[in-house]
């Protein structure tokens, strides 16, 4: 091998080393006027937000920072929580105040199924996780879960109603009640914040039955807080006017949690969800201080920039 082979190999490996090492941006832009609100991430530090107002998806890469659109969503549509289910490379989204919930194929973008959760006008279809026996949507104008049950073989069923009682039920009207839901691994407790309340719930998703997390250390601040993410016995809270990302241990049992920490940044925006990857949180910022989208308001003014930001985990 020649000695120019030689210093061109050293310095191709060079190139990557600096490459791999390369940080992760702590902010990436989406599309002006996007109007986001939900995010998920997915295999190689792909990630997903949606526009509540055109229930487009866009897809990027937390490492370099580069997205675009992936999924064109018909009019009509909208897109707020979402969760990536892998094993079946798909993408669950809740859609807002049209009542549905949305399927998409992480391979191509394509519709793999379009739900009907509910017929009833006054909805809001805000989060989803997804287990491995179903997904469950929260409806923040009506105390109950939506559930879609999932076949081992991942033929997706036909949804039906949970009615939420106890503590997690109680509805102040004209405000999002029930928001943020996740699940602990093997699928058979949910958690579920309740934003005006400023609590945490577990609830029984075959029953609906539910009981508050007792909180210690501190307390959620009421009217924000929004998305969550279950990590174990982490628990991770998005509180969206307060601008703070709140970290709860939670007791074996889960039955209640000490608030440990709460984390501020000068990028944060009104961040409304978070989604992980590896030692690193990803938060959107929905900036709803500018307005919120129809119909609840007239949404931000145009040409406001949006983003999603990255911390590591504290």
């Amino acid at each position: 091998m020649s000695r120019f082979r030689k210093l061109a190999l050293i310095v191709s490996a060079v190139a990557l080393t600096v490459a791999a090492a390369a940080p992760f941006p702590a902010s990436i832009p989406l599309p002006d006027d996007f109007q986001p609100e939900g995010i998920a991430t997915g295999p190689r530090a792909t990630f997903y937000s949606g526009s509540i107002t055109t229930g487009d998806i866009y897809r990027g890469s937390l490492r370099t920072g580069k997205g675009a659109i992936f999924v064109d969503a018909p009019p009509g549509r909208s897109a707020i929580g979402m969760k990536v289910e892998r094993s079946a490379k798909r993408l669950w989204v809740a859609g807002g105040t049209t009542g549905h919930g949305y399927v998409y194929s992480t391979r191509n973008g394509s519709t793999v199924a379009d739900l009907t959760l509910t017929t009833a006008s006054n909805v809001l279809i805000n989060d989803v996780v997804v287990t491995k026996g179903g997904a469950y949507f929260t409806d923040s104008f009506n105390p109950v879960l939506y559930q879609v049950p999932i076949a081992p073989n991942g033929r997706i069923g036909t949804p039906r109603t949970i009615p939420i009682s106890g503590p997690a039920a109680a509805i102040v009207p004209g405000a999002p009640n029930l928001n943020g839901i996740d699940a602990t691994r093997n699928g058979r407790t949910l958690i579920v914040g309740h934003s005006p309340l400023g609590k945490l719930f577990l609830v029984d998703p075959a029953t609906g039955a539910s009981r508050a997390i007792e909180l210690t250390g501190g307390s959620l601040t009421p009217d924000t807080a929004d998305g969550i993410l279950l990590d174990g016995k982490t628990l991770w809270v998005v509180e969206n006017f307060s601008e703070r990302l709140v970290k709860i241990r939670l007791s074996p049992d889960l039955s209640s949690g000490r608030i440990t920490e709460t984390f501020t940044s000068d990028l944060f925006r009104v961040p409304t969800t978070v989604a992980e990857h590896g030692n690193r949180l990803a938060l959107v910022n929905a900036r709803f201080d500018l307005g919120f989208p129809p119909p609840f308001g007239p949404g931000a003014p145009p040409g406001t920039d949006f983003d999603v930001v990255q911390i590591r985990k504290p």
